[in-house]
């Protein structure tokens, strides 16, 4: 535990030191409570009185960037961009959106050129199972694409299918194409917007279907790709 510990706080920093801040305060708030369970498991007190004082490090780091990530969120300041490296791992849906879905998303807006093929309608379906787990008030999902000229009915045959079975969770997915598309970004009613150079397709094709990383995608090798994260607090307003 305490080395897992020690792995989920050195990469905290790092994600810190890039001012990478919304991901640095996920790793800090894991690894404190690594180091807290790590206290409550020893018996010695000299390592308690440790793994105290190096949990409450952290946890003052971590309030500090809170304070700092709402500051900036509320002037309308707060920007943060990743780079994804060729062949990269660990980059899957949960990891790139899951801090920014909660129960404040009532709504998310996508634009993505490229859902089309058969493995792009099945990347809007992994993101769409995401959100579904992560926003329980989510009552609407719109998205913009293109059209597949060369394969449109099963386009809209797969598209069609996801709207009936969102419609069982009780949220709506509205689809409109456009000849003019070019831009990639989710917008969520929390205020968060995420463009992704790729759009959801920046993972490589599987090596097989048996192999680490066809189904999760935490474990897929990835395309190059950068990720710009920026939050608009009168989001919300401008969209009711």
């Amino acid at each position: 535990m305490e080395n897992a510990a020690a792995s989920i706080l050195k990469r905290a920093v790092e994600m810190d030191n890039n001012k990478q801040y919304t991901m640095a305060l996920v790793l800090y708030q894991e690894g404190v409570q690594i180091l807290l369970d790590s206290r409550k498991e020893t018996k010695d007190e000299t390592r308690q009185k440790y793994f105290c004082a190096k949990a409450s490090e952290y946890l003052d780091r971590a309030e500090k960037i809170k304070i700092l990530i709402e500051t900036q969120k509320a002037s309308g300041t707060y920007r943060e961009l990743i780079r994804i490296e060729k062949d990269s791992t660990g980059h899957g849906y949960n990891t790139v959106f899951g801090r920014f879905l909660d129960a404040k998303v009532t709504y998310i807006d996508i634009e993505d050129p490229y859902i089309r093929a058969f493995y792009q309608c099945q990347n809007l379906l992994r993101f769409c199972e995401l959100a579904v787990r992560k926003c329980p008030a989510l009552s609407k999902i719109s998205l913009i694409t293109t059209i597949d000229s060369d394969d449109k009915n099963n386009q809209i045959t797969r598209l069609e299918e996801l709207k009936e079975s969102l419609s069982s969770h009780l949220i709506s997915f509205d689809v409109k194409f456009s000849d003019t598309l070019h831009d990639r970004q989710i917008v969520l009613s929390n205020g968060w917007i995420i463009k992704i150079g790729r759009g959801l397709n920046y993972f490589k094709a599987s090596n097989g279907k048996f192999v680490l990383g066809a189904c999760d995608l935490e474990l897929r090798p990835c395309l190059e790709t950068t990720i710009d994260i920026f939050h608009k607090s009168q989001l919300t307003k401008d969209n009711t």
